[in-house]
């Protein structure tokens, strides 16, 4: 099965200690240091659409985008509840970004971009950010560290919720992180449904970034730490990029 095509009906019940609002606040802080104003946003890898609609309710115009139809229905389900302009919604992978014209500001949240196993495909995507940031915007990014990975290797982890239990185990081998999911679903009828998942994600040296960054005219590249506005320290598990549009 797809990535996420049996995960999306449980993501976000499963996802319950993202802590989306005290990101929604770091990203705000970093739009606030951006050239331009910002008042349209793309969400790329917007999966559930969970950030996409609070920025919406923060008063920003939203583009989502996401390579899963299944994340997107689950996205699209949760309009109504929220004030302001709804957002526009795109089945798009981040290699293949296509918009109708520009941004002020792009977000990838989440380590959505280690999804992409192939640099070129990293690269393809920086390229098609540049193409539809407005000069002077922003792209802000986090992505899962060295230290994350490598704590990851071996493991086994366990998510229970009165309606689905997921066991993740993790397998870290040549910069490619492995994740076997087992998600169990009771449906109406009182029984478990059983999906099974395969999830790859791989480590980029910030260095690596940042070049690939600069190869598509990215300029005033910054590392932080997760959620701080300072270099990343030893043993962080996820940092974040931000730079501009040139």
């Amino acid at each position: 099965m797809n990535a996420y095509q049996g995960l999306a009906g449980a993501y976000d019940s499963l996802t319950g200690d993202v802590a989306y609002e005290k990101r929604a606040d770091y990203l705000e802080k970093l739009f606030a240091r951006s050239r331009i104003p910002v008042h349209t946003v793309l969400d790329l890898a917007c999966g559930t659409g969970t950030m996409t609609w609070l920025l919406t309710g923060r008063g920003y115009e939203m583009i989502g985008a996401d390579a899963s139809e299944e994340m997107l229905a689950a996205a699209m389900m949760k309009s109504g509840s929220v004030e302001g302009i709804a957002p526009i919604f795109l089945h798009q992978s981040m290699p293949r970004l296509d918009l109708y014209g520009t941004v002020d500001a792009a977000i990838c949240c989440l380590d959505s971009l280690n999804y992409l196993t192939s640099p070129a495909d990293v690269q393809r995507t920086f390229q098609r950010l540049h193409l539809f940031i407005a000069p002077g915007g922003e792209l802000i990014f986090d992505v899962n560290t060295l230290d994350k990975f490598q704590s990851l290797d071996g493991q086994v982890f366990l998510d229970e919720t009165e309606e689905s239990y997921c066991v993740w185990r993790t397998e870290f081998r040549r910069s490619i992180c492995s994740y076997w999911v087992d998600l169990f679903r009771k449906g109406t009828d009182g029984r478990y449904r059983r999906d099974t998942e395969l999830h790859r994600q791989r480590y980029y040296a910030p260095e690596e970034l940042a070049g690939w960054l600069r190869e598509a005219g990215f300029g005033n590249i910054r590392v932080y730490g997760d959620c701080r506005l300072r270099r990343p320290k030893d043993g962080e598990q996820r940092i974040y990029f931000c730079c501009t549009r040139e």
